[in-house]
């Protein structure tokens, strides 16, 4: 590769922290990089002072956590009976998800572990999974997607310009659980999703997974090959997986005390599980596009929020987090190789990054997208909520 991290920082747009109008929350690490943050007197911004609803409103203290379990796990149970599995639980190879499946395993849950194979996934994210649950007795289906097919769609969020050109994984992952769950007649999905590490996350860095519309526009628009077997799912189909097959997505590690460096801990000692040293690095892609084209392209780094979440739950002080924010991002040999990995396995030229790197930054808005159907679905499943009209997601 002629290009380098070097070359291309050299070409980084001007930091936001060098001018005038920076400025960062007090409580905890997010800052202006997020042009949508907003501020109130004491110097708290929105996106922690969601995060203290969020835990006021949904994680339970400890006693009433384990009674929520409990009762959790129990009416999957019920539900599950005659059937071959009780629910479906999303496997990546990362940590929440194998401390997912063995809060699963050992709450005597019979689960089928689901996972999204995209071509990405490392070596070790590979052993992680197959080794993690042979331990735990869980068997596996894997869903291999075409590459071309999805080498197709990752190149037209790419050239879309926008942040959030992972949506197409995680859209596929969410439609794979769901479709695999209405397959085999199981209403519980067990997600690994937390408000403990994920309470945090800006819009403007990264858009709705679940809007099809919004993904089938950039791949119409940029994309040149069917999409044959990338599993997606509308607004109304995902309605009627809820509504008419009655599925349910469970956050179950918000309903215990989920400390992650203490799930990491477990996972080492009890599964040989081995830890890739940042969030979702379990994917050469994730670690790539996390580490060098989000902070080199749009001025985003993901390590903000996740500290910034892990902050907001207790694990990590605020002292830590802004030293943490001065080490770097990656190790400068390992990005300079993923960089050339990923560049080849895209089947592109050098010449052609560099572009997609120097193109005018874009957000979903401008694009198709659903986002008002979204708003307007969630204001009136709020309402059908309270008066009982339609079921809670548990473990939400």
């Amino acid at each position: 590769m002629a290009q380098s991290v070097e070359m291309v920082t050299e070409r980084m747009a001007v930091d936001d922290r060098r001018s005038v109008g920076y400025r960062i929350c007090s409580r905890c690490i997010m800052d202006v990089s997020d042009p949508e943050i907003t501020f109130d007197d004491r110097g708290y911004c929105n996106h922690c002072e969601r995060a203290v609803s969020l835990t006021q409103n949904k994680l339970p203290a400890y006693k009433e956590g384990e009674y929520r379990l409990d009762r959790i796990v129990s009416r999957i149970k019920d539900a599950g009976r005659g059937r071959a599995y009780d629910c479906i639980v999303g496997v990546s190879g990362g940590a929440d998800s194998t401390y997912a499946a063995y809060t699963v395993r050992k709450q005597g849950l019979r689960a089928l572990a689901v996972h999204f194979d995209n071509g990405w996934n490392s070596e070790l994210a590979v052993q992680n999974i197959e080794q993690t649950l042979n331990r735990l007795e869980i068997p596996l289906y894997t869903h291999v997607v075409d590459w071309e097919e999805f080498r197709d769609l990752q190149l037209a969020f790419l050239r879309a310009s926008v942040p959030d050109a992972e949506l197409p994984t995680d859209h596929a992952i969410g439609a794979l659980l769901h479709h695999t769950a209405a397959r085999f007649g199981v209403r519980y999905i067990i997600s690994g999703t937390n408000i403990s590490t994920e309470s945090i996350l800006p819009l403007s860095w990264t858009y709705y997974v679940s809007d099809w519309k919004y993904i089938r526009g950039i791949h119409n628009r940029f994309g040149s090959r069917p999409l044959k077997t990338y599993p997606s799912s509308s607004l109304l189909r995902y309605i009627w997986h809820i509504l008419g097959r009655r599925i349910r997505t469970v956050s179950l590690l918000n309903s215990i005390q989920y400390d992650r460096a203490s799930a990491i801990d477990v996972l080492e000692r009890e599964l040989d599980w081995r830890n890739y040293g940042g969030k979702h690095h379990e994917s050469i892609y994730t670690r790539f596009f996390q580490a060098y084209i989000l902070p080199r392209k749009f001025n985003i780094e993901k390590r903000r929020a996740h500290y910034s979440s892990l902050i907001m739950s207790g694990q990590m002080t605020r002292e830590e987090a802004l030293s943490a924010m001065k080490q770097p991002i990656a190790d400068e040999r390992l990005l300079n190789e993923d960089l050339a990995y990923v560049v080849k396995k895209l089947n592109i030229s050098a010449d052609e990054f560099e572009t997609i790197m120097r193109a005018p930054v874009r957000s979903y808005k401008d694009y198709p997208n659903d986002l008002s159907h979204y708003a307007r679905m969630r204001s009136l499943w709020g309402g059908a909520q309270r008066l009982r009209l339609v079921p809670r997601q548990l473990g939400m």
